[in-house]
């Protein structure tokens, strides 16, 4: 087998997505393979924010410092006013999907009643797909997120009142 016979096994494994191939010339034996990489689905129960002075203590507890960050522009964000005790945050870095498809309904639409571990959303991290659910029963006041938006850690995703 020469050089260009080698390259065109290399592209031709590259061009069909091969995640194997075996060949050995003697008796000629070969071995291709093509596994396809499945999606995996987990639920993660996301952070909840508390905004001292607003009431409650579960969840985080937020200095002066990290509420500037929330409402400041240079943070990378738009303003947001979180204006509810009951936030759902990002317990992860990803992209933020509404639907678990994209032609599908979205899981809450703002005025929607939700109850205490129902979904709201997906977030995908490293090919993980990440279900948010509801830390609170309530009705969904606001969606602080567009689908398809990128997240950071703690960023608030929904107010619940």
């Amino acid at each position: 087998m020469n050089i260009d016979d080698i390259l065109k096994l290399i592209q031709a494994v590259s061009d069909n997505k091969l995640t194997s191939f075996e060949l050995e010339e003697g008796n000629i034996k070969l071995s291709l393979k093509c596994e396809r990489e499945q999606p995996q689905v987990m639920a993660v129960t996301a952070p909840v924010m508390t905004v001292p002075g607003m009431g409650g203590t579960a969840g985080v507890d937020l200095s002066a410092a990290d509420q500037g960050a929330l409402t400041s522009p240079a943070a990378g964000a738009a303003s947001v006013d979180i204006g509810s005790d009951k936030v759902i945050t990002s317990p992860l870095v990803g992209t933020f999907y509404s639907a678990s498809s994209p032609d599908g309904d979205a899981f809450v639409k703002a005025g929607d009643r939700v109850k205490k571990g129902q979904v709201l959303g997906i977030i995908e991290a490293m090919k993980l797909m990440n279900e948010i659910e509801s830390e609170y029963d309530g009705v969904v006041e606001a969606i602080l997120v567009n689908n398809e938006e990128v997240v950071e850690y703690g960023q608030p995703l929904f107010r619940i009142s």
